[in-house]
């Protein structure tokens, strides 16, 4: 039991911290290139669009429906997912902000960089919070079976890459340091390690269908909102609108083939 721990614990160690792959990716590029930036933030919100809307809501769903049935279980998907959207939104407007990086032409270079840092940590933070649950759910799958929880630390250590990416990009570019953004994209991996064994000491009899499937779909909400609050936008502002789009797109794609490799 007590090798099969550290083998379990170690596999979402893994998994969690590639999100410094990620992290090295993103600050490998000239701080101050707005092409790069609008890319990386492009790809950025592809990646989380797309594994919140292919993947975390309909875990969350799956869940839910198994808990509740399938009427109620829809309905509470839709409930958390709009939910969570609504946490995250009043979470983005108490955050104090000196300016607002949705107005073009209205700031300057040292305002832009706060915006851009408030964009990161945000994501960091939804992240975060997204991996949590994931390192549970790693964790308590190789803990019960070594073959099957190996292959979904595998993929799960895969799409975390980009992830990383996500929250290296703006953090490297707001404050032109690589450490930053990289150890920024390392300590939301940390959230994986982290969920595994808070899970294991104190959630493990707790843990129901109802509240995975209610944190999943919530953490879809959240996801969401700050790609299109955040990440869009801000690649927008800067003026490279086919970049961004580029970035959307390859986003979705890489996480696409992440999410399908190990199936």
């Amino acid at each position: 039991m007590a090798e099969g721990f550290w083998v379990a614990l170690g596999l979402t160690a893994m998994a969690g911290l590639s999100t410094s792959i990620g992290g090295a990716v993103g600050v490998l590029g000239r701080a101050k290139s707005t092409r790069l930036l609008a890319l990386g933030l492009g790809f950025s919100a592809g990646v989380m669009i797309y594994v919140s809307l292919v993947e975390i809501l309909p875990k969350g769903r799956d869940h839910l429906v198994a808990a509740h049935g399938p009427v109620s279980g829809n309905w509470w998907t839709i409930v958390a997912f709009f939910v969570g959207i609504a946490v995250i939104g009043i979470i983005d407007r108490l955050v104090p902000e000196t300016i607002n990086p949705h107005e073009p032409g209205t700031v300057d270079d040292q305002a832009r960089s706060r915006a851009l840092m408030h964009t990161g940590l945000l994501t960091a933070m939804a992240l975060a919070i997204h991996n949590f649950p994931e390192g549970f759910a790693t964790f308590i799958a190789a803990l019960q079976e070594p073959q099957v929880g190996l292959a979904v630390a595998v993929a799960i250590a895969i799409h975390n890459i980009p992830e990383g990416l996500a929250v290296a990009v703006p953090v490297h570019q707001a404050t032109g340091s690589r450490a930053k953004g990289f150890w920024w994209a390392t300590l939301s991996g940390l959230a994986e390690p982290a969920g595994a064994l808070i899970g294991y000491l104190l959630l493990f009899r707790l843990i129901s269908e109802s509240l995975l499937g209610l944190v999943f779909a919530g953490i879809a909400g959240i996801m969401v909102f700050i790609s299109i609050d955040e990440l869009l936008p801000t690649a927008e502002e800067y003026g490279e609108h086919h970049w961004a789009i580029y970035g959307v797109v390859a986003g979705m794609a890489v996480m696409a083939v992440s999410l399908v490799l190990f199936v």
